[in-house]
């Protein structure tokens, strides 16, 4: 893992152990860790945060929490997070790219994350709860085990290592899952194709002035019949789905360039500035503006 370019906040990058390693890293966090020493921040990857011991807090988006033994946090692509409060927490943090996952999915389309069950807990709607668990006493050995298991065979690098490394991360993802499977367990798009192909439309076209009526000519269905089988099955309109991705690409963009919050805007496929602020200022209680100067 390196620092990105500099920021107000910097963003964090991920580096392979070696040219050929898989794009995995994981590190044990304590407050003499880099990202201890760097304040808010953000990643370009997805990080699974496991902490074995109590002490300090932590802060994810906005929400700053108390840390205990047997937490577990999940931190998406771009989110913001501080651990300069960590204090006596320690434990692992687990850095990857998605396509380590789904390969041949793009690191950064994450509605296509939702054809996969062990990405699909790191989606959640602007703003929402930060997504953490609570692994039972009982399961905590086991999970450190793995967690080491993962660190000395990336260290190592012996034969095979490989292979072993993103089987430990597959083992550990779907201990996630089945830790959120009252949120996972009714969306295993898997078996919903008319879905993913919906999702897939809304990540290829998301920058155009798509419509409801677009997204159902696509998936060769009525628009009441989609808006029904989606809200089903997301508990959100496809509508809702469209600005969500909008506004991931916004937040995207308002941190990592210098364009103006107009071209932001018909970068994401609002014609109309006011519009996009408005729009922005409802996901977020912020102005695109306000919210770059917080968040760089």
């Amino acid at each position: 893992m390196s620092r990105g370019a500099t920021r107000r906040h910097p963003i964090f990058e991920l580096e392979p152990t070696a040219p050929d390693a898989p794009r995995v890293c994981i590190e044990w966090l304590d407050r003499n860790h880099a990202m201890a020493h760097s304040g808010p921040h953000g990643h370009q990857f997805l990080a699974l945060i496991y902490f074995e011991r109590s002490g300090g807090r932590q802060a994810i988006g906005d929400r700053d929490r108390e840390v205990f033994a047997g937490d577990l946090y999940l931190v998406a692509p771009g989110e913001l997070h501080d651990v300069s409060g960590i204090g006596e927490a320690e434990g692992w943090i687990v850095e990857f790219s998605a396509d380590v996952i789904e390969p041949s999915g793009d690191t950064t389309a994450f509605l296509s994350w939702h054809a996969n069950p062990l990405l699909y807990p790191f989606v959640r709607p602007s703003g929402g709860e930060v997504i953490r668990f609570e692994v039972p006493a009982e399961d905590r050995p086991q999970w450190s085990r793995r967690l080491r298991a993962m660190d000395s065979e990336l260290r190592g690098k012996a034969p095979g290592y490989r292979e072993a490394v993103l089987a430990y991360l597959t083992l550990i993802l779907v201990g996630v899952a089945r830790l959120g499977r009252d949120v996972v367990g009714h969306l295993r798009i898997r078996r919903q194709p008319v879905l993913a192909e919906v999702f897939q439309f809304i990540e290829d076209h998301y920058a155009e002035p798509i419509s409801l009526k677009n997204v159902a000519r696509d998936a060769n269905l009525s628009s009441g019949y989609l808006t029904t089988l989606v809200r089903r099955r997301t508990g959100r309109t496809v509508l809702e789905w469209i600005s969500e991705r909008r506004m991931a690409e916004a937040r995207r963009l308002l941190v990592e360039t210098d364009e103006s919050v107009e071209r932001i805007g018909a970068r994401i496929g609002y014609d109309d500035a006011t519009y996009f602020v408005r729009r922005f200022r409802s996901y977020h209680k912020a102005t695109p503006a306000s919210w770059r100067g917080a968040n760089r």
